[in-house]
């Protein structure tokens, strides 16, 4: 059984259930907004007896932009497993945002390489291997055909 709260995160809609300060300043500094993220309370599974398996102390989110998922059933209260959820979707789009920033990085570099003057060791074993490859094909001699 999944119950869905409401998308908004303002206090009108949802009394009590606001995020703490350092992940909404958490997620400001990544650029992405509360209100961008679903957020529902689920029925728990696994260990941990009939009292997991009866409440919804289990918190799934998913941050609609990227589609990533966290599913946090750590503990048997769910505010405890909603600030660790929020926690891990946190380090995840912190993490994706390194990874774009690392991937950027290396597509400059990787320019940067293609761009820049070759060494002089560097020509001078370029045209031996051009020499060498030229005499191979001369080793070969000329096709002789009917319209030649």
């Amino acid at each position: 059984m999944t119950r869905t709260i409401g998308k908004s995160f303002s206090k009108e809609k949802r009394p009590g259930m606001t995020l703490p300060i350092q992940i909404v300043e958490k997620l400001a500094a990544l650029g992405w907004r509360p209100e961008d993220v679903d957020e529902r309370f689920i029925r728990g599974s696994g260990p941990g007896g009939q009292k997991i398996n009866k409440t919804s102390s289990t918190v799934w989110l998913r941050h609609r932009p990227t589609g990533l998922e966290v599913r946090c059933q750590r503990e048997r209260s769910q505010a405890a497993n909603r600030e660790a959820a929020w926690e891990d979707l946190c380090e995840k789009l912190a993490s994706r945002v390194r990874a774009g920033l690392a991937e950027a990085e290396q597509a400059r570099e990787a320019a940067r390489r293609r761009g820049r003057q070759k060494s002089r060791g560097q020509k001078i074993k370029m045209i031996e291997a051009k020499k060498h490859r030229a005499k191979h094909k001369a080793a070969r001699g000329r096709v002789r055909g009917e319209g030649f």
